[in-house]
């Protein structure tokens, strides 16, 4: 015992008054890897949550980023009071230190501050597809300070999580897993009206990707200046990939017009030239 007891007394650094001992040493090892375990058991039990289908993927992240943030706080109170750093003191001491940072990382502080936001009131969750500034973004993660999704193009945005709150953004997951999506299309005049809107609907019905088949309509809604002016309407899942489905039903479109020659009009322009009468006197 008296052994164990003088490796536990051996200091390791000392200055002043200040003293770092085998025994802080051992208690700082311990706080990590009880935090490590604490959080272990967290995700381990909210994760089993979201297998048995009692919470959603987002809630599930959105809730363990915040245990995980407020576990790590407080470990971190603990290591240095371990450590003799007396937590008030030290804040006390560096308020005027404090007031210059949060100054220069006024912008960091704020994204921060939002992503605590995000994560509490989750409106946004991961999964969800997005359009910020006209780009579409899938989340994958939404961290403290930054968020990260992928486009359609699959390249990787990070996003400050102060664009999400305080921007104007389009959450397309947010009511529903599905969305009504519409496509224009323009035909010539003397076209059979009906057999257009048949057309436009079975074309809707043949793609593998639309929800609600009963839901597809197609309307006329224009006489344009060159073309009957119609769209269709139709309820999608596949939302992140919406362009493709959109494309896929244009070309199925396009394959029966010409299958009823049914034609699309284009603009033109009719050109007059005028004689001058005196040089065709001349």
């Amino acid at each position: 015992m008296e052994t164990i007891k003088k490796i536990l007394e051996f200091e390791i650094f000392s200055y002043d008054d200040y003293v770092i001992k085998v025994k802080r040493i051992i208690v700082v090892l311990f706080i990590l890897l009880l935090t490590k375990i604490i959080l272990w058991i967290i995700k381990k039990t909210l994760y089993r949550r979201f297998q048995l289908g009692m919470v959603d993927e987002g809630n599930t992240f959105a809730l363990f980023q915040i245990v995980k943030y407020v576990v790590w706080v407080t470990a971190i109170a603990f290591l240095l009071e371990s450590l003799g750093v007396k937590i008030t003191l030290l804040l006390a001491g560096s308020a005027a230190l404090l007031v210059g940072i949060g100054l220069g990382l006024q912008q960091t502080f704020n994204d921060i501050i939002s992503g605590i936001i995000l994560l509490s009131e989750r409106s946004i969750k991961i999964g969800d597809v997005l359009e910020i500034d006209g780009d579409i973004i899938k989340i994958q993660t939404i961290g403290v300070r930054t968020s990260k999704g992928a486009n359609r193009d699959e390249i990787t945005i990070i996003i400050p999580n102060s664009l999400i709150t305080t921007s104007k953004v389009i959450n397309w997951s947010h009511q529903s897993k599905k969305t009504r999506f519409k496509i224009d299309v323009g035909v010539a005049y003397g076209s059979n009206v009906d057999l257009v809107i048949k057309i436009l609907e079975e074309s809707a019905i043949e793609h593998p990707d639309i929800s609600n088949r009963e839901l597809i309509d197609a309307r006329l809604i224009n006489f344009g200046n060159s073309s009957l002016d119609f769209q269709l309407y139709f309820f999608s899942k596949n939302i992140f990939r919406i362009e493709k489905v959109k494309s896929d039903i244009r070309k199925i479109i396009n394959k029966k017009f010409i299958e009823n020659n049914i034609s699309i009009p284009f603009p033109q322009m009719d050109v007059y030239i005028k004689q001058n009468t005196a040089l065709k006197k001349e």
